[in-house]
């Protein structure tokens, strides 16, 4: 539960045109549906298409006064596998969570990494499934809704239409996903994001 005297901080590691920054930015939404603070904000390297992004999340139950990067992290999702470990483990804490797109089991990469404390969903195979292309933050803000008891599934699902187009929706997530007057477009991201949720392996040694 959340330490009313710090504040969660998650780091988003991808590559541009993935949509972690998008990512980091429903989060924040998110959490704000449920009455907390949040603050959410990139950092880019060279930009271009492909090129490694960092995106932070910070989310608390009091104000939140720093806007430095997130260093150590106690969540880190990881939309990219092709990255290297060195990238997105440096400073996660060692009682922290890894979530990673991957259709490998999360005991193989805990043991590869070192690492006790894995999530792994196959997102771009999820993702391909239900938008038709490999644009995997919204089915990896599902996995993370797994392990972050924080911010609600139904929470993020509604950050998602709104922040992606402009949906305001009242009811639960069950509903939503029985609708169809909302598109083919925002109902495919709700998909994703549900499915991930689904079958998000977690893995704690």
């Amino acid at each position: 539960m959340l330490n009313p005297q710090r504040a969660i901080e998650v780091r988003f590691h991808g590559r541009g045109g993935q949509g972690a920054v998008t990512a980091s930015i429903i989060l924040a939404e998110a959490a704000a549906l449920q009455g907390l603070y949040s603050q959410a904000f990139p950092e880019f390297g060279p930009e271009r298409r492909g090129a490694p992004v960092k995106a932070y999340t910070r989310i608390s139950k009091g104000p939140i006064k720093t806007r430095a990067p997130i260093l150590n992290p106690e969540v880190v999702v990881v939309l990219d596998p092709s990255l290297h470990p060195s990238i997105y483990m440096q400073g996660l804490k060692s009682d922290g969570l890894l979530i990673l797109n991957s259709k490998r089991e999360a005991r193989v990469i805990a043991g590869e990494l070192g690492f006790g404390r894995v999530a792994v969903v196959d997102a771009t195979g999820i993702a391909l499934r239900n938008l038709k292309a490999p644009i995997v933050n919204v089915a990896m803000l599902g996995a993370l809704a797994r392990v972050l008891e924080e911010v609600s599934l139904d929470s993020i699902a509604k950050a998602t239409l709104k922040a992606l187009f402009n949906i305001k929706w009242e009811g639960d997530l069950a509903s939503l996903l029985k609708t169809s007057i909302i598109g083919e477009a925002a109902l495919g991201n709700i998909k994703a994001l549900n499915e991930a949720y689904r079958l998000t392996e977690v893995y704690v040694a």
